[in-house]
């Protein structure tokens, strides 16, 4: 029997993990929002690519950082809340860094991950630039990476809460933020 969930009304993580089908969902304030059901090749190209360096970087700095890939539910609760019925948004980044172990449990996510890549694709372009961007923001998401077919635009968090204006990378290395003086070549991604 095929799962039917009603798109104006509003759920919660308790709900999400009930949903027990093969549809890629992700919750914002309560309300679904439907993921495409596989990306394409070159996302998952560029996925793979800026995973292992990353990877790379981590297991360099020998801190207590791990990096996950997609799928991977983070779950984003607005007070603190803890609970599985008070928590309206879970959204599964591309890749994202977590440095607090705390952040960590057998589900998942919960809290702001320190570092969150999303790659874009046609669909998904607006929606990570407004929704996730917004999100992501007022969540504590302390670096930002939008990742396009030709470089990388990074918004880092500021003392105000606000993401600065980004800063475009096309070629040559980007630095990686929550770890200082590191950074990965962007040579040979793009």
């Amino acid at each position: 029997m095929e799962l039917v969930l009603d798109l104006k009304k509003r759920y919660t993580y308790a709900d999400y993990l009930t949903w027990a089908d093969d549809k890629m969902r992700e919750l914002v304030d309560g309300f679904i929002r439907m993921m495409a059901p596989a990306p394409g090749s070159i996302h998952q190209e560029v996925s793979g690519d800026l995973f292992a360096r990353l990877y790379h970087v981590i297991k360099k700095n020998k801190g207590n950082c791990k990096i996950y890939p997609a799928p991977f539910d983070v779950r984003l609760p607005k007070n603190g809340e803890t609970e599985d019925d008070q928590i309206y948004t879970v959204v599964q980044p591309d890749i994202c860094v977590v440095c607090d172990p705390s952040k960590i449990d057998k589900r998942g996510c919960i809290g702001a991950p320190d570092l969150v890549v999303e790659i874009q694709s046609l669909s998904t372009t607006r929606y990570d630039l407004t929704k996730k961007f917004d999100l992501y923001e007022s969540s504590g998401v302390r670096e930002y990476w939008v990742v396009y077919p030709y470089g990388v635009e990074v918004f880092l968090l500021q003392s105000d809460g606000k993401y600065d204006d980004g800063t475009k990378y096309d070629r040559g290395k980007i630095p990686v933020h929550i770890f200082d003086g590191c950074e990965i070549d962007l040579t040979d991604i793009f």
